[in-house]
């Protein structure tokens, strides 16, 4: 999970591990979504939009260029059209708008998780 606000990770990591996800790291920001997702090759990466100094929008373009496969799923609060214009374009595996239901995240894990 990386999210700059670091009680929101380790809550959606509390609740990952509930539903058996092993949760390989944990990040602050765009630039460290980008380094763990290289040293590391997660199955599945949660991912905040909306963070200070380097974003959503920057880890998933880097990310794209190193895998055009991961699973990216991208976490949100922000429902603006220019926001979605953007997105589109990077192509999130799924978009989850804050605030949602615990069963979204299992659903989720559930479709993408690798067996």
């Amino acid at each position: 999970m990386i999210d700059d606000d670091r009680d929101t990770v380790e809550v959606f990591v509390d609740y990952l591990k509930i539903l058996n996800v092993n949760v390989l790291t944990r990040g602050y920001c765009g630039k460290d979504a980008v380094e763990l997702y290289e040293r590391h090759r997660p199955d599945m990466v949660f991912l905040d939009l909306m963070m200070a100094d380097y974003d959503g929008f920057y880890a998933l373009e880097r990310i794209r260029k190193i895998n055009p496969d991961a699973k990216v799923i991208v976490v949100t609060a922000d429902l603006r059209s220019d926001i979605e214009m953007k997105l589109s374009a990077l192509k999130p595996t799924e978009v989850v708008f804050k605030p949602f239901a615990p069963e979204i995240l299992e659903e989720i894990v559930k479709k993408y998780k690798s067996a």
